[in-house]
C-alpha cells in the first residue's frame, strides 16, 4: 500500500499517456503531525570491529517528529535529535570510549541532529528521506530508504504509524577518525557504519 499511485489516461488533446494521482483516501487520512515515541522506536548503528565482526549499538534517549502528507508524499518532513551520551552497545567502557574526545565527544557535542529536506516515493512502500545529519558540528547531506510498516490504533486510543530504514555513512566525513592498527593488518574499527531506524510515531490531535 503506497502513500500513493500513479495511473495513466489518454485525453482528447493528445495520444501521450498522462500519469495522475490516484490518492488512497486511508493514507490520506493520515496526513497531520506524529511525535516519535522513542519507548517503542530505536536508533541504532553497525560498525565492523577488527575486520572480523559486527558490533551492534544504540542511542537509547531521542526525539524527534514527523510531518506526514498522505496524499503527497513529497510535502512530508522529519526531524530527529539524538543525545550522543545515550550510546550503548552492551559494554561500559566502549560507550565511554565513544562518548569522549576520540570519538563524538559527547560533553562538547552533546546532540546529533538529522532535518529532512526531500521525501521521494521510490515505489510501493518504499520511500527515501534526504537531509542534514549534524555530528560533532559537521553537518552533511544523508539520504535515508525508508519503508512504511503500516498504521494502527493502539489499546489507548493512540494513531501510530511505523517505519524501518537504514543509510550507510564513512563516520570520517564527520570528524569521527580515531582508529589502530591491527598488527595482522587493518584496522580496529571499520570507517564504514551502517545506521538502523525503526520508528513508531503517535498522531498529534
Amino acid at each position: 500500500m503506497g502513500l500513493f499511485n500513479r495511473r495513466t489516461q489518454d485525453t482528447a488533446t493528445t495520444s501521450a499517456a498522462v500519469a495522475t494521482l490516484d490518492v488512497d483516501p486511508a493514507l490520506a487520512a493520515l496526513t497531520g503531525d506524529y511525535v516519535i515515541d522513542a519507548s517503542h522506536s530505536s536508533i541504532g548503528f553497525t560498525v565492523r570491529h577488527a575486520m572480523v565482526t559486527n558490533v551492534r549499538g544504540s542511542f537509547a534517549d531521542h526525539e524527534g517528529a514527523l510531518h506526514l502528507d498522505g496524499a503527497d508524499p513529497s510535502r512530508s518532513t522529519a526531524s530527529i535529535d539524538v543525545k550522543i551520551a545515550s550510546v550503548d552497545t552492551g559494554i561500559g567502557d566502549r560507550d565511554g570510549h565513544l562518548r569522549s574526545g576520540d570519538f563524538f565527544d559527547a560533553e562538547t557535542f552533546p546532540l546529533m541532529t538529522f532535518r529532512s529536506t526531500e521525501a521521494q516515493q521510490l515505489g510501493g512502500d518504499k520511500y527515501r528521506i534526504t537531509g542534514e545529519l549534524t555530528i560533532k558540528d559537521v553537518t552533511r547531506p544523508l539520504a535515508i530508504d525508508m519503508e512504511f510498516g503500516g498504521a494502527a490504533t493502539d489499546v489507548y486510543g493512540n494513531e501510530r504509524v511505523g517505519f524501518e530504514g537504514s543509510a550507510e555513512i564513512l563516520r570520517s566525513d564527520w570528524g569521527l577518525t580515531w582508529n589502530a592498527a591491527l598488527e595482522t593488518g587493518g584496522v580496529m574499527v571499520s570507517d564504514k557504519v551502517k545506521l538502523t531506524f525503526d520508528i513508531s510515531a503517535i498522531k498529534q490531535a
